[in-house]
């Protein structure tokens, strides 16, 4: 039987290695991944919660948070074209549009 604990263990984990990518990676594409990983990990804490509760308030966040997810990807994804299109790089340690 898969209790809430194995749910939360499971998403400390998740959050814990999304954690370490944005803090150990240079590279703007792994960086992004890892702020994904991060939010599942917090989707799946709020599904599990939910389940235990027996609401349907988790899940709803949660579909709040997808919809957020997703659209934040589509920009995301459209300011890495232009950064690689114009700098050539997607290292965030060269990535520097504040200095002129």
């Amino acid at each position: 039987m898969v209790t809430l604990e194995h749910y939360l263990v499971l998403s400390a984990i998740l959050f814990g290695i999304g954690a370490i990518g944005v803090l150990v990676r240079r590279n703007a594409i792994i960086i992004f991944m890892s702020i994904e990983l991060m939010l599942n990990a917090v989707n799946l804490s709020l599904v599990a919660f939910s389940r235990q509760l027996n609401s349907m308030d988790g899940q709803v966040f949660v579909f709040f948070i997808m919809t957020v997810a997703a659209a934040e990807a589509a920009i995301g994804l459209a300011i890495m074209v232009s950064l690689f299109r114009n700098k050539e790089t997607l290292n965030v340690d060269e990535i520097n549009l504040m200095k002129w």
